[in-house]
């Protein structure tokens, strides 16, 4: 994607920082899912000043700290609070993981904890409900991850990998993918715990994302390289390297709503590039940036439409579904909605008191429920005028 206007976004002269892949050409047969997961083969197995950029001072943050505009606080964490997701049912539960060594599933009305995950080694950096919202996995830094039963509150399953990168649910199987330190890629069945692996290029596999046919998933690796696998083979299919792919570590990577476009972001040279995302709806792409950019570009045209500035560095970003609105968490601890095709910002929440680390928003878009490293999640309810 091209420099459009001065001053806008920098993407480092010829080197693109951000790719879009096009995965048509990989696209598998319509064999069914059921059948094919049945057939599965599983085996048992610099600068201290420029570091302070886009930080806000104690004082300001204290300042701001006044405001709280949250519904509910979740205070139950004893340390940073990294990671928070819903669950996918319902939407009315959340699971937070932390500093403490530490995952909660709580209600979202009223902060009530329904069930404490503990036995873990390290801080609880990834915490997911699975498809059907039965089952919630937590992994921590160390790579021990432990699988609990909502419903009876057990544990179920657990494992030791290597240092854990992330961790992800089949959007359709009781089938648990991660990624780790030394580039593996595991895949287990639950809570069976049958398992394989996707063989490691010899570097960390830093990001990864089941495909929504469930057949593929989509790995960003840390020497700049993309690889697509097959699931059901355990094979790579389609490898972006080189010219064509990334020369710094992949941070992040998203994909549209069929899976037939991939796009992926990198760390390349002084640039950070950070969370991105395909609005569903309309052909735009998003990309935030740790200097406080959210950058807006068409898709079609691959041109810039607009650039919202925040006060910090921006975290993570998420679209809404069913509208041009993208939402954002700062280092300031502010969350954000912007609209898209405006460029404008819609509305601003405040409440925490230290820089906000995940978010995230319900399918009707109505809440948005955060965590930070204040040791508090909160939630939200968002207002719009034209709701």
């Amino acid at each position: 994607m091209e420099n459009t206007e001065e001053n806008a976004i920098e993407l480092h002269g010829d080197e693109e920082i951000i790719e879009v892949i096009d995965l048509n050409d990989t696209e598998p047969g319509p064999d069914d899912l059921a059948d094919d997961l049945e057939d599965v083969d599983f085996e048992d197995t610099g600068n201290a000043e420029d570091d302070n950029e886009g930080w806000e001072t104690e004082d300001e943050m204290e300042a701001e700290a006044e405001q709280d505009d949250s519904d509910v606080t979740f205070s139950k964490h004893t340390g940073s609070v990294f990671c928070v997701s819903l669950d996918p049912a319902t939407n009315n539960l959340a699971v937070t993981g932390g500093e403490d060594d530490k995952a909660y599933v709580w209600r979202v009305s009223d902060g009530e904890v329904l069930m404490e995950c503990t036995g873990h080694k390290d801080s609880v950096t990834c915490a997911v409900f699975s498809h059907d919202s039965s089952l919630v996995a937590s992994g921590d830094m160390s790579g021990m991850i432990k699988v609990w039963k909502v419903e009876t509150k057990e544990e179920v399953w657990s494992f030791e990998v290597g240092d854990l990168e992330w961790l992800e649910w089949h959007p359709c199987a009781p089938v648990l993918l991660a990624g780790t330190d030394d580039g593996s890629v595991w895949m287990w069945k639950i809570p069976a715990g049958d398992c394989k692996t996707l063989q490691s290029p010899g570097c960390q596999a830093t990001s990864g994302k089941v495909l929504p046919d469930g057949k593929r998933a989509v790995v960003g690796y840390e020497d700049g390289t993309v690889r697509v696998w097959d699931l059901k083979q355990g094979n790579a299919i389609h490898v972006i390297k080189g010219q064509d792919g990334h020369q710094g570590a992949l941070t992040c990577l998203a994909c549209n709503k069929d899976g037939s476009l991939v796009l992926t972001g990198s760390v390349d040279g002084s640039a950070n590039v950070l969370p991105l995302s395909f609005l569903p709806s309309l052909p735009l792409v998003a990309v935030a940036y740790l200097d406080g950019t959210l950058a807006i570009y068409d898709l079609s045209t691959q041109v810039l439409r607009h650039r919202c500035q925040h006060e910090a560095g921006i975290v993570h970003l998420h679209w809404e579904e069913s509208s041009s609105v993208v939402s954002t968490c700062s280092l300031d601890g502010a969350l954000r909605l912007w609209d898209a095709r405006s460029g404008n910002m819609v509305s601003e929440y405040r409440g925490h008191t230290a820089e906000i680390l995940d978010f995230t928003i319900n399918r009707e878009a109505t809440l948005a429920v955060t965590a930070s490293g204040d040791n508090q999640a909160k939630v939200f309810c968002l207002q719009r005028p034209d709701r």
